[in-house]
């Protein structure tokens, strides 16, 4: 048994679909000790952002929309795609008031995380808003449809354990805040 994870060297890779929202790539690789040969599949993604948000009030704002993958709905915290050339942090200003129509008062980058690096190549950033202001309307992409739901601060981790959050990227993102919401006074 190796004393150490294997590293695997590409040595061609073509695009094999165009989904809108992500490409796939077919990745032929070399494993670097013995040369042998593999193919594997890669989703190649655009960085992403979510933002655990907290009101003034110490409400979490949290969004609830159906997911076509588990076909159902599902509740999770506002997020969504850094667009090209976009500071992720303003990405997560910006998607924060189109699904929820509230504002950050401050913005802090609380950690980034690889979504699924087994086979997407895509980073997520994290950020905590806090002293969140409803200030405008929603403002949904063409095939979004959310509905915006303020929840005491103090029921978030029971949301997480008796299984009603269940998104994998809201958890991790909840996890990175907590630090920096104990550390506000927000939480014990």
């Amino acid at each position: 048994m190796s004393e150490k994870a294997e590293r695997w060297t590409t040595v061609s890779s073509r695009e094999i679909a165009d989904c809108r929202v992500f490409r796939v790539r077919e990745v032929t690789s070399l494993r670097d000790s013995d040369q042998a040969r593999a193919t594997f599949f890669v989703v190649e993604n655009p960085d992403w952002a979510n933002i655990v948000a907290i009101t003034k009030d110490r409400e979490i704002v949290l969004i609830e929309q159906f997911r076509h993958g588990v076909e159902s709905m599902v509740l999770e915290i506002p997020g969504g795609m850094v667009d090209a050339g976009e500071d992720p942090e303003n990405a997560a200003s910006r998607e924060l008031i189109e699904e929820t129509g509230y504002s950050p008062g401050r913005m802090v980058a609380i950690g980034t995380s690889f979504p699924n690096p087994a086979i997407q190549n895509n980073t997520i950033y994290h950020f905590l808003a806090l002293d969140c202001e409803k200030i405008a309307d929603v403002a949904f992409d063409d095939h979004e449809s959310i509905i915006t739901r303020l929840v005491p601060l103090s029921e978030l981790e029971d949301l997480v354990h008796n299984g009603e959050l269940t998104h994998s990227l809201a958890i991790t993102a909840i996890h990175f805040a907590e630090r920096h919401l104990h550390n506000e006074g927000l939480i014990n």
